[in-house]
C-alpha cells in the first residue's frame, strides 16, 4: 500500500466520522438526537443562526473531502498512482 493510499484512507475515515457527527448536530424539528445536542449548545440569546450557518459550512466541507477521497481512491487504489 502506497503512502497516498494510507493518507486517503485516514482522510476518508476522519471525514466520514466528522460528517456523521456534524449531521447529528444539526437542529431538527424537535425530535431525536439532534434536538438533544442542539438544545444544550444553542439558545435564542446566543444567535443560533450563526451557529447553523457555520455548522452547514463545516458539514459541506467534510462531505466534500469525503467525496473527493472516494473519487481519488477509485482512480489510484490498486497502484497508488494515477494511470499505469
Amino acid at each position: 500500500m502506497n503512502v497516498l493510499n494510507v493518507i486517503l484512507l485516514v482522510l476518508l475515515f476522519l471525514s466520514g466520522l466528522f460528517s456523521v457527527l456534524l449531521v447529528l448536530m444539526h437542529s431538527g424539528k424537535g425530535t431525536g438526537v439532534s434536538d438533544m445536542i442542539a438544545s444544550s449548545m444553542y439558545s435564542a440569546a446566543s444567535g443560533s443562526g450563526i451557529w447553523e450557518k457555520n455548522l452547514d459550512r463545516l458539514t459541506v466541507i467534510c462531505t466534500t473531502v469525503f467525496i473527493v477521497c472516494i473519487c481519488v481512491m477509485a482512480l489510484t487504489f490498486p497502484l497508488g498512482t494515477i494511470g499505469l
